[in-house]
């Protein structure tokens, strides 16, 4: 039924104009005088036929055949119609059900009201002694117009707006019929849309729920491996050294695996795909970027640098990323900023200087507890989650943050103890008198700095 309207929608104008013209043809065939170019209804004809065929595509058009019409009938230019073919006006009223079909609801508007005032032009047409003096239904109008038009003249206009009304109605339920099917369609693709939505924020809400409650099981558990693992290889150095590699191998594997499970759930977008994570070769451009925000950072490195897991390069660079952040932020532009990489240990040591703005005396004498900010703690957690510790505070001018992220214990050799107890003492000066010794790799070490910091640069 769909695909029917649809192509009487376009072309049924076209074919209603075609059988419209025919049938009057048929019809008048024995009436026309032997020819239709000598009929006297062939003008009204025609341009019956051009409303009926031009509804659907210029409806404006189609009402111009109309009004053309009524006017040449009007100047005497076309002939009045006679007592056998006054209903060619009904094409006038075919064409404006076409309109109310296809046509927007201001054209409809304009069709409807135009069809009104043509029927008045009609009734006045047919009834008036000057046209078609009644055209053979009522009297001879010998008293003139004012009397036929007021005893008969309601009767036929009602007539013609009855006939009007009837095909305006088709036109109406057509027109109805396909904007119900419409609002069903976009209804059903509403309810497709949204159920689709649904399927989504479903899976979303899922996701969310398993990385959360992978997050819950794999923290804890490989946090206790990696510190019982730690706690066993510190406080058994009489074991062999096999052993000690393994309980080191299970140390490393367990904060890798905790560090890059983070990173996984952390790091997926909604569409499933993880975000590229940077890596420690992405630090230099990142100093590169932040000395052109007006930081003066002068970057050194010493000893062989020793391949991170992925989680921990991670760590690295949001740590310098972060105190970078800070140093801009609480010292404005062109603090010094010196940054340090220490591979000559069991692990890599950060060392991050930067200057402390002046504070004026308005703001000393107005002292007020320092605001807690994230900055801070989740270098920390990101420090502790990598295996290693961070420290930070003032430092005279300078604050200075100190991190420790270890790759492992190298292989054994001789004097490898002696290495080991350097490497400790190396740690026990970079986290500062206050602080007690940390192993190096130790997954549990946390800072025991007397004293809170009094300058939070989160």
């Amino acid at each position: 039924m769909e695909s029917v309207l649809k192509i009487a929608r376009r072309w049924g104008a076209p074919v209603a104009a075609v059988i419209f013209f025919s049938l009057w043809c048929v019809a008048e065939a024995g009436r026309m005088g032997g020819s239709w170019l000598t009929w006297s209804g062939n003008w009204p004809l025609a341009l019956m036929t051009l409303a009926v065929a031009t509804a659907s595509w210029k409806p404006l058009v189609s009402l111009g055949f109309t009004a053309a019409l009524l006017a040449a009938q009007l100047s005497y230019s076309i002939p009045a119609m006679a007592s056998n073919h006054w209903a060619i006006y009904i094409g006038s009223f075919v064409a404006l059900g076409f309109i109310l079909w296809t046509a927007p609801p201001r054209m409809r508007f304009i069709a409807a009201g135009a069809n009104v005032a043509a029927a008045a032009i009609m009734a006045f047409l047919m009834l008036s002694w000057r046209y078609g003096g009644g055209v053979g239904w009522y009297p001879p109008a010998y008293a003139g117009d004012r009397w036929m038009l007021q005893d008969y003249g309601w009767q036929l206009f009602a007539l013609l707006l009855l006939i009007a009304g009837a095909c305006a109605a088709i036109g109406l339920l057509l027109a109805l019929y396909q904007e119900r099917g419409s609002l069903f369609r976009a209804r059903e693709q509403a309810q497709s849309s949204l159920k689709e939505t649904e399927v989504d924020l479903i899976v979303e809400q899922e996701r969310t729920r398993i990385a959360r409650d992978l997050h819950d099981v794999l923290a804890h558990s490989l946090a206790v491996i990696a510190a019982q693992a730690d706690g066993t290889r510190y406080l058994s150095k009489g074991q062999p050294a096999a052993v000690l590699n393994a309980l080191d191998t299970i140390a490393r594997s367990a904060r890798s695996a905790l560090v890059d499970a983070q990173r996984v759930i952390e790091g997926v977008r909604d569409d499933g795909m993880v975000t590229p994570q940077p890596r420690l070769s992405d630090v230099k451009p990142l100093i590169e970027g932040m000395q052109r925000g007006s930081l003066n950072i002068h970057s050194s490195e010493s000893g062989t640098p020793v391949e991170l897991s992925t989680g921990q390069q991670v760590a690295v660079f949001r740590i310098v990323q972060e105190c970078l952040t800070n140093a801009l932020k609480h010292g404005g532009r062109g603090t010094d900023v010196r940054l340090h990489f220490d591979w000559t240990g069991p692990g890599l040591a950060l060392h991050v200087a930067s200057e402390i703005a002046p504070i004026d005396q308005e703001s000393a004498d107005d002292p007020v507890l320092p605001r807690v900010g994230r900055g801070l703690p989740g270098m920390r957690e990101r420090a502790h989650l990598a295996g290693g510790w961070l420290t930070a505070g003032p430092d005279g001018e300078h604050f200075r943050v100190t991190v420790f992220i270890p790759y492992g214990t190298r292989e054994t050799h001789p004097g490898n103890e002696t290495s080991r107890a350097d490497a400790e003492g190396s740690l026990t000066e970079i986290a500062g008198s206050e602080a007690h010794t940390v192993p190096a790799g130790a997954g549990l070490a946390r800072q025991a700095a007397a004293g809170p910091e009094p300058i939070d640069r989160g």
